[in-house]
């Protein structure tokens, strides 16, 4: 009974406030003040940096990423100034050369001026020579053939060169190469069975040995491709005593649609190079082709040689100086090489070498293995193929410091030429791996015209090998960087998501689907110092001033209740006392319309605070467990008296059924499911109430025919004050069905509403758990709990 002051009704505060709702009031913002100040405590013992700070600090090594490309350019700047360097220091030394030929005009006066004047001459070959039967690899400039012998028949054209090489078996000697293209109508080649040399097609090299004496070398030819050189008896016959070939004389035939293609590397110690200028120009050296076309008779048909017709002998000119050559020697020079250069262009002398091969990669690759060792020359082929590029894709200024892009030939013909007339100049060539720096100077004659060139060519392995460990390292210091970097972000990054998931679950599960406040503060963050620490904080103090507004909400249906029924009283007590002081009010239409207000003001306050107590009384309520059916079976029975002239039927599996529930609490919801069936079931339609058993779980439907809900009224039916009806019969405030769906899910159970299939009406399904599965629940909850 609500308390009422001594005139009946209850004392308001001046602002007309009930009291009680001003101290509910009061109590949630002393509430909302409480956890304001438990937030500012926690954010008290927020740590860490900023989230800003957190990315510039990852973003700093990202710049440092930068670092290589710099240090690339520094790199190239670095190799450009140390070829510079070397250019120079190569054309000090082509000066310094230069020097002891200065004045010599002597040295450059012993050739003829005119090849022609001449029967054979061996100019130099600037490329290794393969022994191949071919001049493929001689050079352009190396190959100057003449025809011997009338054309037909047994003649050959001859190319004669020099190459300085270095030879396991000979070491550094001077070679004369010949390559003889011959043309035979019928080969003939030597049969091993034969002693006689002469009863096959093979080739004669006459020359003076060192004690002046003649010097003769038959070379046989065989079908393999391998040839034997012999030194022959004066007929030209027999090998001479003994019979053992010529091992320092090799050579190379192979067949060709006119004849053979013949190749011959020959010491040229043995043919007399002491004998190089003006003094070999009678050295008696020749060259002849024996023709043999019977491979029956063996008989020699013709010998084509080189022998001119005077009786002075064969000349054999080389474009070389033995004095020029002691000169050089002599100063001391290595690790490059270094070319005198006539007037003519001729080489007069040649010494020294380079390698030919990648040797900065070699050293740096020779004694590692594995995918660490691919990696690096990898690393390091990707760069001077980038290095090349950059390098043919250059325009300008560096014509006259670069050679790239220019072949051999070219490149010297240019520093050459340069030179001759008088102006010293420096290239840079590269053919595939290898790079080079070519300088030349000019030899002035004592008139002060140029009689020479001094040309030092020299490879620039130091800088490459200096260049390409430091890009090693650099690239080993920069992917580890990377590395590092990437990792440090990879788990950033993750744990960045895993805190934005965490708080976002954590933030999700806060509300529950209906609405409902679960908690009131936050967990995930709240200690960190950066922005989503802030979002965590932010949040948490959001959900505590709402769990305050949230209870302030719900516990004013009990306290206006108190505060309504009192006046509510005070009403029906005068309303009673008027009727029962005047006939004429106690008749009046208007009283009783006051009294059904009364009433209905009660029943509106009165179904408010059931709503808002029905929570908390289920969460105390007993449960026990009870036969379902039996249940069911007598409360349709009784609706059946209750609701006079209403069909109802049930249909339910034999035998009982057990659930763990609040009996009366299973009929207040059978109540509210009823009473929703009756007012929308259409006439002389019966309600149905069926109870059936999925697996683990019992389902109670109650289904009657009548209208169909809409597609949108399904998601908010069992909403607290929502209501779908028409018309308005009764007192009806949107209660019942929120009241199913909590009794229901306070049994661990779920309702929902949905159209019969042949749109005929209406069904609602209740699910409760089965007294076995509810147990095992019970079970584990017991079992977590200890």
């Amino acid at each position: 009974m609500a308390e009422s002051g001594p005139n009946g009704a209850r004392e308001r505060p001046a602002d007309g406030v009930p009291s009680a709702a001003r101290r509910a009031q009061q109590g949630a913002s002393s509430a909302s003040r409480l956890a304001s100040q438990v937030i500012r405590d926690q954010v008290s013992k927020v740590r860490g940096a900023r989230l800003v700070t957190k990315l510039m600090l990852v973003g700093l090594p990202l710049a440092l990423l930068f670092v290589p490309w710099f240090s690339f350019l520094l790199l190239d700047q670095i190799e450009t100034i140390s070829v510079q360097m070397q250019s120079n220091h190569q054309q000090l030394i082509a000066d310094s050369i230069a020097i002891n030929f200065n004045g010599r005009d002597d040295l450059f006066e012993d050739l003829p001026l005119d090849p022609s004047d001449s029967d054979l001459v061996a100019t130099p070959i600037p490329s290794p020579v393969r022994l191949d039967a071919s001049a493929l690899d001689w050079g352009e400039d190396a190959l100057r053939p003449r025809r011997f012998g009338p054309p037909g028949d047994g003649s050959f054209e001859l190319d004669l060169g020099t190459r300085r090489e270095e030879l396991d078996e000979l070491g550094d000697h001077l070679m004369l190469y010949a390559y003889l293209d011959i043309t035979d109508d019928a080969r003939v080649y030597r049969n091993p069975d034969f002693r006689r040399l002469d009863n096959a097609d093979h080739l004669r090299i006459s020359f003076l040995e060192a004690d002046g004496d003649p010097g003769r070398i038959a070379v046989t030819l065989y079908p393999s491709g391998d040839t034997t050189a012999y030194r022959m008896d004066p007929d030209w016959t027999f090998a001479e005593e003994g019979g053992l070939p010529e091992k320092d004389v090799r050579g190379r035939v192979r067949e060709t649609d006119s004849g053979y293609a013949l190749e011959l590397r020959i010491p040229f110690e043995l043919v007399g190079s002491h004998r190089s200028g003006r003094s070999a120009a009678r050295s008696g050296f020749a060259l002849s082709f024996v023709d043999v076309d019977d491979p029956v008779t063996r008989a020699i048909r013709t010998v084509t040689e080189t022998r001119p017709d005077s009786d002075d002998g064969s000349h054999l000119v080389v474009h070389r100086s033995p004095d020029v050559l002691n000169i050089l020697e002599g100063l001391g020079f290595s690790g490059m090489r270094i070319r005198i250069i006539d007037a003519h262009e001729h080489v007069r002398a040649d010494v020294g070498g380079y390698r030919t091969e990648d040797q900065p990669r070699q050293a740096l690759s020779a004694n590692e293995t594995g995918w660490f060792a691919s990696a690096r020359r990898g690393l390091t082929t990707a760069w001077d193929g980038t290095r090349r590029w950059l390098a043919t894709r250059a325009d300008g200024g560096s014509s006259d410091a670069e050679g790239t892009g220019s072949s051999r030939g070219q490149v010297e013909h240019r520093i050459i030429e340069s030179a001759l007339a008088g102006d010293p100049l420096a290239l840079r060539l590269r053919e595939d791996d290898v790079e080079t720096i070519v300088a030349g100077h000019p030899i002035i004659s004592e008139g002060d015209a140029v009689i020479g060139a001094v040309v030092v060519e020299q490879n620039i392995d130091d800088i490459q090998i200096f260049q390409r460990q430091a890009i090693d390292n650099l690239a080993l210091v920069s992917v580890a960087s990377f590395i590092a970097v990437l990792f440090c972000l990879v788990l950033f990054a993750g744990r960045l998501t895993w805190r934005i998931r965490s708080l976002r679950r954590e933030v999700t599960s806060a509300i529950d689907e209906y609405g409902r406040l679960q908690t009131s503060s936050l967990t995930t963050g709240m200690t960190s110092g950066d922005e989503i620490g802030d979002l965590a904080r932010g949040v948490s103090n959001m959900l505590a001033r709402l769990e305050q507004h949230t209870d302030f909400l719900q516990k004013m249906p009990r306290t206006l209740r108190h505060e309504i029924n009192n006046p509510l009283n005070t009403l029906i007590t005068s309303l009673d006392q008027l009727a029962q002081e005047d006939d004429e009010v106690r008749r009046s239409r208007y009283l009783e319309s006051a009294r059904r207000g009364v009433l209905r003001i009660g029943a509106i306050v009165q179904n408010l605070a059931d709503a808002a107590n029905l929570e908390e009384s289920l969460a105390s309520e007993d449960m026990e467990v009870i036969d379902i059916r039996a249940l069911l079976e007598a409360y349709v029975a009784n609706c059946r008296t209750t609701h006079d002239g209403q069909q109802f039927d049930f249909r339910s599996l034999p035998g009982p059924i057990h659930a763990k529930v609040a009996d009366y609490r299973i009929e207040q919801l059978l109540d509210k499911l009823i009473d929703n069936a009756v007012d929308f079931h259409r006439s002389n339609t019966p309600i149905r109430v069926q109870l059936d058993v999925r697996r683990d779980w019992l389902q109670i439907t109650v289904a009657n025919r009548g209208p169909m809900l809409p597609p949108d009224a399904t998601g908010s039916l069992f909403e607290s004050m929502v209501s779908r009806r028409a018309r308005e019969s009764k007192l009806h405030f949107g209660l019942g069905l929120y009241v199913v769906r909590v009794i229901a899910e306070q049994h661990r159970g779920t309702v929902w509403a949905m159209n019969l299939d042949d749109g005929s009406g209406v069904a609602f399904m209740v699910r409760l758990p089965l007294a076995s599965a509810q147990s095992g629940v019970i079970a584990e909850d017991a079992t977590a709990a200890g």
